[in-house]
């Protein structure tokens, strides 16, 4: 940025400054760090589903159905997909006595599915397989790791 004599910015440009806080260097280096971490997981959880004859959609919903039933609209909704996909997901995890289907307890003409032990297992064992996701947070301090989820639940907007 050039300066007048008095040493002081010269701004006769523009007021504002030459980086803004969404292409400012260190931004860009986070965002870009963040897409590498991102990436990196599903390839490995995309690898850990194959490992257990499942496709990264179907371990998605598992995981999802390991934390409570849920009807189809509401695993549509988390997964940001068309409740007609879901169906046939879920079907397949069925199939293979991962997933059951069965009346909501708060209203009993609505179908939810859920997950059995066996799917429950499953979910756990494909857990377990994605180093990638454990080994470098294990190198970080209980400390750390507090740290990095209270900025991460902010950046998500959560308490």
């Amino acid at each position: 940025m050039a300066s007048s004599s008095t040493g002081s910015p010269d701004r006769s440009r523009t007021d504002r400054p030459t980086h803004s806080p969404r292409t400012d260097p260190l931004t860009l280096e986070v965002v870009e760090l963040i897409g590498t971490i991102v990436a990196r997981y599903h390839e490995e959880y995309e690898q850990a589903a194959a490992q257990h004859s499942l496709t990264g959609a179907q371990a998605r919903v598992l995981r999802l159905l390991t934390l409570q039933p849920l009807p189809m609209r509401r695993i549509a909704t988390s997964l940001r997909c068309e409740p007609s996909n879901v169906t046939g997901i879920v079907d397949r995890l069925e199939s293979r006595g991962l997933v059951e289907r069965r009346p909501d307890p708060a209203d009993r003409r609505v179908k939810v599915a859920a997950a059995t032990e066996e799917g429950r297992a499953t979910a756990r064992r494909l857990r377990d397989a994605l180093d990638f996701a454990n080994e470098p947070l294990a190198a970080l301090s209980e400390e750390e790791r507090t740290v990095l989820r209270d900025l991460l639940r902010r950046m998500l907007g959560e308490p």
